[in-house]
């Protein structure tokens, strides 16, 4: 009896490190870096996969989406139906509760140049009459919407950086993020963030002499981890301004494959319908003839400064249009400008980033509005609403993205997610239902469970 107690301690004894490999611990800090830009700023323009990213460690939305199509409070304490008309957001405070309701008004206005105003489509007044009542938002649907509350996962709507701390870290300090302690979904395992902006060629020399243990923006050639591809990029472009068959000559110039493969940043996917891959079966579809030639035309090609995937796809598309009679001149703009512009109509050619919901009625509201048919939103999704089931609401959804398509302004090109790489000590990467990695899940495993782990 004695020997068999002896035998169960040695093997548990065995076992400890790989059991210790497992368990989080806290503390600790993480050097992470990443080709975004040194700060982000107002959630409704910080909207590719990286500044999302670096946006949720300072400010969260309401919630997140979980994989069992449901949402999980995040910022909010509580998120429930009292009926099904209502939803009622509990918020820490009512400092944050006023900031945010502020900051989902503003979007919502007239003169909002977001996008992503649709999210609040569905509740009276479109969102534009959104008040807190203590720390407590009550919002009111106008039609059945069961998908608001995944909708309100969307880093857009998340609260403005400058209210109460709303993430689950604090600045302290250039480049250096500190564990908010009293953070309602717990505390992070680590202790502390160090942030360092750069370049692809610099994350490459930083990765190499093991100066980070995380890095973000990574290309998905190096293996890296990447979640769901919800960035979608599109073409927009002006029917008033430009001739009828100008689909026709786009669709028949470009090569989506060689566009996604060649000029833009992994990982990444062709997109020829109007939601991306990741929400929607993307079937074969034919590349159209070219039109009969018309007399040549000059026209303007917007597209966003920061991003340089955009820029090297607007040369191309510049190229691909020339044979087709078009000579295309290209103006970059920062986002703000750029969606400025969008919002007032003021534009002939506008290369139009977004990142979409997991969610596919949501999904379609969005794009419904970028693409200039806001009109479409009260026709389309008081059918998906009324429909009980989620993946009933969401095959109505992607059945009414195939059906509309031909009539939005849009041409779709691609769909780009985030690429991470960890080092071995760092353990808990996960990528949510957005994909977006959770840094404030990372743990740094004991020395002991490393010591054989290998880098580049």
């Amino acid at each position: 009896m004695k020997r068999r107690i002896a035998l169960a301690g040695l093997a548990l004894l065995a076992s400890a490190p790989s059991l210790a490999a497992s368990r989080p611990r806290y503390g600790g800090e993480v050097r992470v870096a990443h080709v975004g830009p040194p700060e982000v700023g107002e959630p409704a323009l910080a909207d590719t996969p990286l500044e999302a990213t670096l946006l949720g460690l300072l400010s969260r939305p309401v919630c997140t989406p979980t994989p069992d199509e449901g949402a999980r409070p995040a910022l909010a304490r509580d998120l429930t139906r009292p009926t099904p008309q209502v939803v009622k957001v509990v918020l820490p405070n009512a400092a944050t509760a006023s900031a945010l309701a502020r900051a989902w008004t503003r979007l919502s206005s007239a003169d909002g140049a977001s996008p992503y105003r649709a999210l609040l489509y569905p509740l009276r007044g479109e969102g534009r009459q959104v008040s807190a009542s203590g720390s407590t938002l009550e919002l009111a649907l106008a039609f059945p919407w069961p998908d608001l509350e995944r909708a309100l996962c969307h880093p857009a709507l998340s609260a403005p950086v400058s209210a109460s701390p709303s993430g689950p870290f604090s600045a302290a300090g250039r480049g250096a993020l500190e564990a908010q302690l009293g953070w309602p979904q717990g505390r992070p395992y680590l202790d502390r963030l160090l942030l360092t902006a750069t370049d692809e060629r610099g994350l490459a020399r930083m990765w190499a002499s093991r100066q980070v243990q995380v890095e973000m923006g990574v290309s998905s050639e190096t293996e890296a981890p990447s979640g769901a591809l919800l960035h979608a990029t599109y073409l927009a472009f002006s029917p008033r301004r430009l001739p009828t068959d100008f689909r026709q000559a786009v669709e028949s110039a470009i090569d989506r494959e060689d566009l996604t493969r060649l000029f833009v940043r992994s990982p990444a996917v062709p997109m020829p319908h109007l939601l991306p891959p990741a929400l929607l079966q993307q079937p074969p579809k034919p590349r159209p003839s070219a039109p009969a030639a018309l007399a040549a035309r000059t026209v303007t090609l917007l597209y966003d400064a920061a991003l340089e995937d955009q820029r090297a796809v607007a040369e191309r598309i510049q190229v691909k249009l020339h044979e087709r009679g078009y000579t295309v001149a290209l103006e970059p703009l920062s986002r703000a400008a750029l969606r400025a512009r969008w919002a007032k109509g003021d534009f002939e050619l506008m290369l139009h980033a977004l990142l979409l919901p997991p969610v596919p009625g949501p999904a379609l509201a969005v794009v419904l509005d970028a693409g200039g048919r806001k009109d479409l939103l009260g026709v389309e999704l008081p059918p998906i609403g009324v429909l009980p089931d989620a993946s009933a609401r969401d095959a109505r959804a992607r059945e009414r993205a195939v059906a509309v398509a031909a009539s939005v302004p849009l041409v779709p090109l691609y769909a780009q997610g985030l690429g991470v790489r960890v080092a071995p000590e760092v353990m808990g990467l996960e990528m949510d239902a957005q994909g977006l990695p959770t840094l404030d899940a990372l743990f740094l495993a004991p020395p002991e469970a490393t010591a054989t782990g290998g880098r580049p």
